[in-house]
């Protein structure tokens, strides 16, 4: 009897690795695909690493897939747009062994700099989209991949979104495929993509999709369900649930493949159905190929193109019942906030004292931009911190940059912000560059990179010294200092942003959530000796607050024992305790 179990999205895709026969799997960490290859690496059958980023990643499953056997690559959204240049390369070139990239949108913004619709990145580059709707399709959909992967000759994106990836249904489970390697024939005019290669493969390509939208009409992962004709729903992906949770008795078109599109099959539908709805998150994607073929229907005229789908929305838009949520009364605000304890809000207390402006990156240190912190005046994409530091000191020169630093975590510095200082030594540029060191990827939950000395699968490796790469770039000035020795740092800022030359800082500090990361103190306030200056407050530590008499305490269950505020603290009112 097959076992029955409940899975997150991201943990069933795992399970859909390993029943296909997958044999490598790269991945670069990022809400919201990254629970997949956490769950991948408990299958042993399965190589599983952490790549420095997405690009690295999708390079070496394109290996794997070349040698001969099934490989995966997994990443979010915005990471698919810095694997954009062998995307658009393995599209031509196609495959061995099968090779799947699950690609995870974030419809909401709830954990990314962007709303970007994947099916968009697809078509430009000629690869198939399958998009499942639950678990058990997350599952499915995979093996379902890695067969069309391997029928078509083509890489296969499977697309999925933050509500699919983090929701829990249950998962029928499989047995492990035994997929025979591939032989590897040397093959130039197919694999080596120069311009006599590639404009011939442009041709194969293009047949290819056409192939697959006529695939599409008869493939079993598109599902027409006719039923009342009044209404019918184009639909696909988390949002063919909402479909039929408010509207059970009308017709839908489930589309499990959702690039490229099924004209024929799209068509039959429209001409059964009298009011058609397109119901789709993000871009009009569907709905402007359908409108192109001259069906009529609704889509973002009366849904919205921002944000994520609900099925309140679906009730509101068809059946007009509008169920808003009203907000509980005196609940307060609870913005995101640096942990108590983290050593970016150190860091971030002395470049506010002494007014710099920092270029941000992707990271926890971004709510660095919040109040009452309110450092951080960029944030644009990976590694941009400090390019971004490079046009300004080439728009503004020396004496400009020197009210500036770039801020960038050590994960995000090995993602691409190597290439970004490399830029600045080559090209002589003058800044200073704060590499902010707590020892793991912190924003997407704690996974390590090549400078904590282990891999995904838990193997202990050399750890690369942030220090030496900075100095291979022949890089003068390299400092290290403790996050915690505000002092010293406060003294690193003040020279470095001073010189006229290139320097780096790197501050030191474990993430104060960082498993096996223990404080030996504790902080306790004294409050007869309080003055009510509010420097300890400054830093915005949620552990301290005010008593009515506009004295300080500090709550001693989320206290971490950092020190920074007693370090703050001018009259000894916060004193340094053991536990």
């Amino acid at each position: 009897m097959s076992e029955t179990k409940v899975m997150l999205g991201n943990e069933a895709i795992a399970r859909g690795a390993y029943e296909a026969g997958v044999k490598v799997s790269s991945a670069y960490p990022g809400t919201p695909s990254t629970e997949i290859s956490e769950n991948i690496v408990n299958y042993p059958e399965i190589y599983a690493e952490w790549a420095p980023n997405e690009a690295v990643a999708l390079e070496t499953a394109i290996g794997a897939s070349i040698s001969g056997v099934r490989a995966l690559a997994s990443m979010k959204h915005v990471g698919l747009n810095v694997a954009s240049d062998p995307l658009y390369s393995i599209s031509y070139i196609g495959v061995n062994g099968g090779l799947v990239i699950i690609v995870a949108d974030d419809p909401g913004l709830y954990s990314s700099q962007n709303e970007q619709d994947t099916r968009r990145v697809a078509r430009a580059a000629n690869v198939p989209v399958l998009e499942p709707s639950n678990s058990q399709e997350a599952k499915d959909f995979i093996i379902a991949a890695f067969e069309i992967s391997e029928k078509f000759d083509t890489p296969v994106i499977v697309r999925t979104t933050t509500r699919l990836a983090h929701s829990q249904t249950s998962v029928v489970l499989g047995e492990r495929m035994e997929v025979p390697d591939k032989t590897y024939e040397r093959n130039a005019a197919k694999n080596v993509m120069m311009p006599g290669n590639a404009i011939k493969r442009h041709l194969v390509v293009e047949q290819r999709m056409k192939d697959m939208a006529e695939y599409g009409c008869d493939a079993p992962i598109n599902k027409v369900e006719i039923n009342d004709t009044k209404i019918g729903f184009i639909t696909q992906g988390i949002e063919y649930e909402y479909v039929k949770e408010v509207c059970p008795d009308a017709s839908v078109l489930k589309l499990g493949l959702v690039n490229p599109l099924p004209e024929k099959l799209i068509k039959d539908f429209a001409s059964k159905v009298d009011k058609l709805y397109i119901f789709e998150e993000l871009e009009p994607v569907i709905e402007e190929q359908v409108r192109a073929w001259g069906i009529d229907c609704l889509g973002k005229d009366v849904f919205t193109i921002q944000g994520e789908y609900s099925a309140n929305m679906l009730r509101k838009v068809v059946l007009g019942q509008d169920i808003t949520s009203v907000p509980a009364e005196n609940v307060p605000g609870r913005p995101p906030i640096l942990c108590p304890g983290c050593p970016h809000r150190s860091t971030f207390s002395v470049l506010k004292k002494l007014k710099k402006h920092a270029a941000g990156d992707i990271g926890c240190y971004t709510l660095g931009a919040v109040p009452p912190l309110g450092v951080i005046d960029t944030t644009v994409c990976m590694g941009a911190s400090i390019s971004m530091l490079h046009g300004m000191e080439k728009a503004k020169g020396k004496e400009y940059i020197k009210d500036w630093v770039a801020v960038i975590g050590d994960s995000t510095f090995l993602h691409t912000g190597i290439n970004s200082l490399e830029n600045l030594a080559y090209n002589q540029s003058t800044g200073t560059v704060m590499i902010l060191d707590n020892s793991t990827t912190g924003m997407t939950g704690h996974q390590d990179h090549p400078a904590t000395g282990k891999t995904l699968q838990g193997k202990e490796v050399p750890a690369i010294s942030l220090y030496s790469i900075c100095k291979a770039m022949n890089i003068e000035n390299v400092v290290e200092v403790s996050a915690f020795d505000i002092d010293n740092l406060e003294k690193a800022v003040k020279e470095e942003t001073a010189r006229d030359a290139l320097s780096v800082i790197i501050v030191c500090a474990p993430c104060a959530l960082l498993k096996g990361q223990t404080f030996p103190n504790k902080v306790v306030a004294l409050s007869d000796k309080c003055k009510k200056c509010g420097a300890c407050l400054k830093p915005g530590c949620p552990a301290i607050t005010k008593n009515e008499d506009g004295t300080v305490k500090v709550d001693a269950t989320m206290c971490n024992g950092c020190g920074l505020c007693a370090k703050l603290c001018k009259f000894d009112a916060l004193e340094i305790v053991e536990k």
